[in-house]
């Protein structure tokens, strides 16, 4: 398996974007970042550069649902680099409340950041990849993602199952190339959506987590749990789980 050198990451200002960069850094890979906080891409371009020279750290400002705007960063960071070898799909949003509550502005806002945006994205790595005949697209969803959650999580598993439906359908279609494609679906990682959540179990560290991201993302599997363990194992109960019960868990 060729290494994938030149790699672009959304959503990388903060959490399991940053960390993922600051690993795969530490790999001596080159990187492309984009989010909306400029100001934190900036500080993190220079850390990593003077950490690693070898690398090449680029970075554009990005909001995802701006969706002319994700084709126009896409082509610029390919146009910097020369190839983008593979593209993480992180940006998310973890807003939401029950349904029928009077918050369908944030239901809505979680839908469209996590499904619609993704959906731009993934449009705009797939051109590059046809174009080259080659990449390697990977699509954070969510564990949440194996089934209809209650409250607040209603429509955030909503949206990481379409995304988790999107990455399948486009795995199938690329399966005859060199088009690779990975659905990662992390339980709790420590980052500002989990700090948010308030008391979390079966936390992982945001450096665990990282590196059980980028582990699984090398490997290039079809679909990853992360951290596998106790996130594999509980993916056969959680599917198994009376309606009931599921009101007693909240996954992110």
């Amino acid at each position: 398996m060729s290494v994938r050198q030149n790699i672009v990451i959304t959503g990388a200002s903060s959490g399991l974007g940053e960390g993922m960069a600051r690993r795969f850094a530490a790999l001596g890979r080159s990187l492309a970042l984009c989010a909306r906080r400029t100001d934190r891409l900036t500080a993190l371009a220079a850390e990593l550069t003077k950490a690693h020279p070898g690398i090449r750290v680029v970075v554009s400002e990005l909001d995802v649902n701006d969706h002319d705007r994700v084709f126009t960063v896409f082509d610029e960071f390919r146009a910097e680099l020369g190839t983008i070898d593979r593209v993480i799909v992180n940006a998310g949003l973890g807003k939401g409340q029950p349904v029928g509550t009077g918050y369908f502005a944030a239901n809505q806002q979680t839908m469209q950041t996590n499904l619609v945006a993704a959906l731009a994205q993934c449009e705009a790595a797939m051109g590059c990849f046809r174009q080259q005949r080659a990449g390697h697209l990977v699509v954070v969803s969510s564990f949440s993602a194996l089934r209809g959650m209650p409250g607040n999580l209603t429509a955030y598993a909503a949206s990481k199952a379409g995304l988790s439906a999107l990455a399948d359908g486009i795995r199938v279609d690329t399966l005859p190339t060199a088009i690779r494609v990975t659905t990662l679906l992390p339980g709790y990682i420590e980052s500002e959506m989990t700090g948010r959540a308030g008391r979390t179990p079966m936390l992982a560290s945001a450096d665990k987590g990282a590196r059980a991201l980028v582990r699984a993302i090398e490997r290039e599997p079809a679909k990853a749990y992360v951290p596998s363990w106790p996130w594999a194992p509980l993916a056969v109960l959680v599917r198994m789980l009376p309606a009931g019960m599921l009101r007693r868990i909240g996954i992110r």
